[in-house]
């Protein structure tokens, strides 16, 4: 049995994590931490996991999580790389949901999250979380820096095209729409229902802090640097990611494209090729750990557009965290993750 640790136990990433590890048969939730509800009971807090899971709220501190295997940040950036190093010294795997350890080049770090990071000689030891990437390199990890959820989406989509070099590095749109919870769970007022509904807006658009990480990724895989525009937007829902991405074609057919994604994606349990001209919605992938793609050739021209769409707290978050613990213990990479999306 696992033992598990969850720091930041009460936001939507973290109560995420509880929902699915509840029902997970090699797993024993023994630590959840939280400074403000310490000696809370969590299913005080989310009477939803009643019978699930008993723990009570601790505080953060090396000493009550060195009873875990393995311990999850679900914490807000910066939380993570103040206890790594002391957790990692004495055995103990860490699953990182902030973007501590996403970008390889510290000072790039630095400058998209404005802090002096804690630990810089970790950064290179950390595997980046993309199982349908990275999956050798995961089981084998102590740290991992899962990835944020609008990179999830953007680079499974454009992922077999540019391992087959089928479009121009040069010009790569990510146009990516996003639920409010994506925001995280705080009194924020940008993300009140009265501000955010009956409404829809880009944002961030001279730059997000997720730009760097899909960057990175994407130059991997193409092996060489890419340019990539990518513009969130907000959309009045609780959950989803959908992700429209747009590529030039250097001169592939559209049905050999379609056959390409199948057989990339055809053993991963957790991405799903749709047919040829379906349009995936959120609403088919909330509240799972399942990815959608799509394909498009619009009118037969040169721009490919993908379509691909993921619960942002699920395969985005929660849900590609526990899929990452699973191949670090040897697990069944889908154990505890067989849900089905809710509908409707």
């Amino acid at each position: 049995m696992i033992r598990v640790g969850i720091v930041g136990g009460t936001g939507y990433t973290g109560v995420e994590l509880l929902r699915i590890l509840a029902l997970h048969s090699g797993v024993e939730v023994a630590v959840v931490t939280s400074r403000a509800d310490a000696g809370l009971r969590v299913d005080a807090l989310y009477p939803s996991l009643r019978g699930y899971i008993n723990a009570v709220f601790s505080t953060p501190d090396i000493e009550t999580l060195d009873q875990c295997d393995v311990v999850f940040f679900a914490t807000p950036n910066g939380t993570a790389m103040q206890m790594a190093e002391q957790l990692l010294a004495r055995g103990i795997k860490i699953i990182d949901l902030s973007a501590d350890f996403r970008l390889k080049d510290v000072q790039e770090w630095s400058r998209w999250y404005g802090m002096e990071h804690a630990c810089p000689d970790l950064i290179s030891d950390a595997v980046y979380g993309l199982p349908e990437l990275n999956r050798e390199a995961i089981k084998s990890a102590q740290l991992i820096a899962c990835p944020g959820c609008y990179p999830t989406a953007v680079q499974l989509g454009f992922l077999p095209l540019l391992e087959n070099n089928l479009i121009n590095v040069d010009h790569l749109i990510a146009d990516v729409k996003s639920g409010v919870s994506g925001a995280g769970r705080k009194a924020e007022l940008a993300a009140l229902m009265s501000e955010t509904g009956e409404s829809f807006k880009a944002y961030a658009v001279n730059g997000h802090r997720h730009l760097p990480e899909i960057a990175q990724g994407l130059a991997l895989v193409a092996g060489q640097p890419v340019s990539l525009t990518f513009v969130p937007h907000l959309t009045p829902m609780i959950r989803g990611i959908h992700a429209t991405l747009y590529g030039q074609l250097s001169g592939a057919k559209l049905d050999d494209i379609q056959a390409l994604f199948e057989q990339r994606y055809q053993n991963e349990v957790f991405v799903d090729v749709l047919p040829q001209g379906s349009h995936p919605d959120t609403r088919n992938v909330r509240g799972s750990n399942q990815c959608q793609i799509s394909i498009h050739q619009p009118q037969g021209g040169q721009t490919l557009v993908v379509l691909s769409v993921i619960d942002n707290l699920v395969k985005g978050a929660a849900g590609q965290a526990v899929q990452n613990m699973n191949l670090m213990f040897g697990l069944q990479e889908d154990a505890g993750l067989k849900v089905i999306a809710l509908y409707p």
